[in-house]
Order: C-alpha cells, then sequence, then structure tokens
C-alpha cells in the first residue's frame, strides 16, 4: 500500500484521521526521516502549498465538500468534526489506489491485517462468506501484496462455467482433443502462471472434477485433455465460498480432502449489517467512484448515513452499491438525504397450481392492509421471474423423486445450471429440495 506524508498542521490537527490511515494500512511517513516515491501521496492543510499537486489532497476546515483531484490539481476536501465518519472515508478514498480494500470497522480492519501478513507466505487461502460480501476484493488485496504481484490475477466463477468446458478451461487442451478443438487452449491455470488464480463459487464444482483439481494442489502440474505429459504450473490458489464446506463435506458434495487442502489458511467475511462501521467509509468510496464527472460531489447527510447503518442489507455490499447510484441519480445538488436512499423491497407472493401440475400461474398479491403493504414492498419484474423459475424446479423436482438428473431434463436445462440455481435459491434462504406449501386453486 502506499505512503502518505501528512503536513505538519494536518498531523497536529487531524491526529485521528492520520491514526485512522494508518489503522488501514497506510504508511505514514515523514519528509523529515524518509525521501517521498513517485506514487506516495501528500496531505496538507488548506493555504499549504502542495509539494506534488496530482498527488495531494488539501483538507481544509470550512464548509463541506469533496473536489477530486482533474487535470494535475490537488484534490480537495473540509468537513468539521459531526461528519467525521463520512470525512474520513472521503479522505481515504482519495488517498488510495483503485484497488486499496475499504474498511473502518475494527473486525474488518483486523481481517484485511491477517490477510497482509498471509499475502507474504505463499499458501493456499480459502475464503467463505455471504455472497457480495467483498470475497474476491480481499483475494485481490491478498494477490497486490503478496510477491506475486507482478504476475496474473486470474479470477474464475465456477457456477458460470460451462460443465462441459470447465475442465478444458480449467487445465486446457490440446489440438483436436475433442469436437470442435480446432486450436489449443493454454486454460486458466497456465495462464495464472506466476500469479493467482481465484476459485470463486468452489462448492459448485463437480465432485469428478474435483479431484483432478486436488491432483493439481498435489502436485503444481496439470494434464490438458488430450495431453499424454502434464504440465508444471506456479500458482497460488484461492478458493471462495459462500457455503459451508464442512456442510458440504457432511452431505457429500465436495469432497473432503480437497476441502483440507484448500483450507490451509481460511478466513471469513462478514455480513454488512455486522460491521456498520464499514457502512460510511464505503459509501464515500462508492459516491467518488460513481459520481462521473460532475464538478460537485454530493455529500451524505447525517440522517442519510443513519438511514443506511440501520437497514438490514440482504444483499451486502453489493446492495448497497445499488443504493448508491440510485442516490446519486436522485440528489441533483450538493447533497444526498434521506429521501434518496432507496431499498430494494421485499415481495410476497401466492402462487397457485393449474392443471396439469406442471404448470404454475403467479398472482401478485391481494391488495394488503396498510401495515403488511410496508412489510411486502413493491413487486419487481426480476423477483416475479426468479420466484416463478423457483417454484418451477421446486414442483418438477418433487415430481421427479428429487432426481436431479430427471429435474433438469424435463425442464430443459444442464445439471450444472439446475445446480446454480439451487444454490442461488439457498443463499436467499430458499430449499427448493423441501416442499413448499402452494395455494392451488379448483
Amino acid at each position: 500500500m502506499r505512503s502518505i506524508f501528512p503536513s505538519a498542521a494536518v498531523s497536529g490537527r487531524r491526529y485521528a484521521l492520520v491514526s485512522s490511515l494508518r489503522a488501514q494500512g497506510f504508511t505514514i511517513g515523514s519528509t523529515d526521516s524518509a525521501r517521498p516515491a513517485a506514487s506516495d501521496m501528500f496531505l496538507i492543510a488548506d493555504g499549504e502549498v502542495p509539494p506534488a499537486p496530482a498527488r495531494t489532497v488539501v483538507l481544509g476546515d470550512d464548509g463541506q465538500y469533496v473536489v477530486p483531484s482533474t487535470n494535475g490539481n490537488p484534490a480537495r476536501i473540509a468537513f468539521g468534526p459531526n461528519d467525521t465518519a463520512v470525512g474520513n472515508g472521503f479522505v481515504r478514498a482519495l488517498l488510495a489506489g483503485p484497488d486499496t480494500p475499504t474498511a473502518a470497522d475494527p473486525e474488518s480492519l483486523a481481517l484485511l491485517a491477517l490477510a497482509e501478513r498471509v499475502a507474504q507466505a505463499d499458501i493456499t487461502v480459502l475464503i467463505n462468506g455471504p455472497t457480495g460480501t467483498g470475497k474476491e476484493v480481499l483475494a485481490r488485496a491478498i494477490h497486490n501484496n503478496s510477491p506475486r504481484r507482478n504476475g496474473p490475477f486470474v479470477a474464475i466463477n465456477c457456477a458460470a462455467l460451462p460443465e462441459t468446458m470447465l475442465e478444458a478451461l480449467l487445465f486446457g487442451h490440446q489440438k483436436g482433443a475433442f469436437t470442435g478443438a480446432s486450436s489449443g487452449g493454454e486454460g486458466f491455470f497456465r495462464a495464472a502462471d506466476g500469479g493467482t488464480i481465484l476459485l470463486d463459487e468452489i462448492a459448485e464444482m463437480p465432485l469428478q472434477l474435483q479431484a483432478k483439481l486436488l491432483r493439481v494442489l498435489q502436485e503444481r502440474e496439470v494434464v490438458p485433455i488430450g495431453a499424454s505429459q502434464p504440465e508444471a504450473v506456479d500458482v497460488r490458489v484461492i478458493a471462495c465460498a459462500n457455503r459451508d464446506l464442512q456442510g458440504e463435506v457432511a452431505a457429500g458434495r465436495f469432497r473432503a480432502d480437497l476441502y483440507y487442502r484448500l483450507s490451509v489458511f481460511p478466513l471469513a467475511t462478514k455480513p454488512l449489517a455486522e460491521r456498520q462501521q464499514d457502512i460510511p467509509a464505503l459509501v464515500a468510496t462508492m459516491i467518488l467512484r460513481h459520481a462521473g464527472t460532475r464538478q460537485i460531489v454530493p455529500w451524505p447527510t447525517r440522517e442519510a448515513i443513519e438511514t443506511l447503518v440501520n437497514h438490514e442489507w440482504p444483499g451486502n455490499v453489493r446492495e448497497l452499491e445499488n443504493v448508491i447510484q440510485r442516490a446519486l441519480l436522485f440528489a441533483g445538488g450538493d447533497t444526498i438525504d434521506a429521501s434518496h436512499i432507496v431499498f430494494d423491497r421485499p415481495i410476497s407472493f401466492t402462487f397457485h397450481q393449474t392443471q396439469p401440475a406442471q404448470v404454475v400461474q403467479l398472482r401478485p398479491p391481494v391488495a394488503a392492509a396498510p401495515a403488511e403493504a410496508a412489510t411486502h414492498g413493491a413487486v419487481t419484474l426480476g423477483n416475479v421471474v426468479q420466484m416463478s423459475e423457483f417454484q418451477a424446479i421446486r414442483e418438477t423436482l418433487a415430481a421427479c423423486g428429487g432426481s436431479r438428473i430427471e429435474t433438469a431434463r424435463r425442464l430443459g436445462i444442464s445439471e450444472r445450471t439446475l445446480r446454480y440455481r439451487l444454490a442461488k435459491a439457498r443463499e436467499q434462504g430458499e430449499d427448493l429440495a423441501r416442499p413448499a406449501s402452494v395455494a392451488v386453486s379448483a
């Protein structure tokens, strides 16, 4: 992480800010004892001369504004003691590089500090945590702080790749190895040679491929499809999972030997609702990220921040980013207030089954009482489609006696796609393999 050189005036008047930056992993330098590098940043008080304007943040006490650096001019920010949480977040975002994780909560800072230490040891890492809590951000931070930082970082979503092509995409193939292989492919592992490969949603990898991945981790070599000789690879593996892999092992859906090979050093990210002190800092980072070319960057009011902090955040950081982008759209002036905060709304459905049993009809909820309507919120097209899909999968599974192979065949999808849909439903608290009560219309 880059070093920051605060002026004596800033160190004296904004000691808490400087301490916060140090806690977030920045090296706090002094021009009396060290010479700044070309990538280091300067933090000075309003009225002082910028040492390097394009790499300087000017901090004022009067007013409430933030102006990013443009055309070689210094960035400028001002805020009072009542806006410390958001103000410090803006300062951090202005000083940090684009790959620097955002954190302010003590547990999040401790996790980043631990990840920085893990980065120095060239070992396999398993990151567990709910969807949208920053697992890939943490993985990138490990790579960027490791001796492999100058090598490639290759991120793979195991659930998004076609099952029939997953082995070839991971390990490579030779020309003519299968129908359509008109040329060879190196595969993601060889593409990541000398760097880091991130295997996201590792729990969705088929069991037969898990055995081949285990061999790669043990032998540090891959055998491309169609090849007879293994090829050595020098990669660091980071795996991510949004489900409890020990539970998956117990259920027979994940190999125990692969789990222990991946879990050399386990890390865990927490839901956003459990680390509320991160929210103001994340809000500041996202406002700067999505403000675009605005001459005035809107500043969130205390009421807006309180509204955000008190939300449950079922979608975690991804949901927060959606909310901030909406707020920037609604805020036409220089502030974001509570009225500009629009959350995703939960919905309620009644499912009606008609003849034959495979046909499912969706009806919007009957007009609810005011209190009930406030709880259910508005129905969106995306949620209607998703709930209809979940219900169709649940009913087809029941009709097929729980057979996933037959269910996938009847629905006209691959087994891999079915597994992905089942996993997606579990993330949202829906176990589609269990029967659910539905309202049946005659």
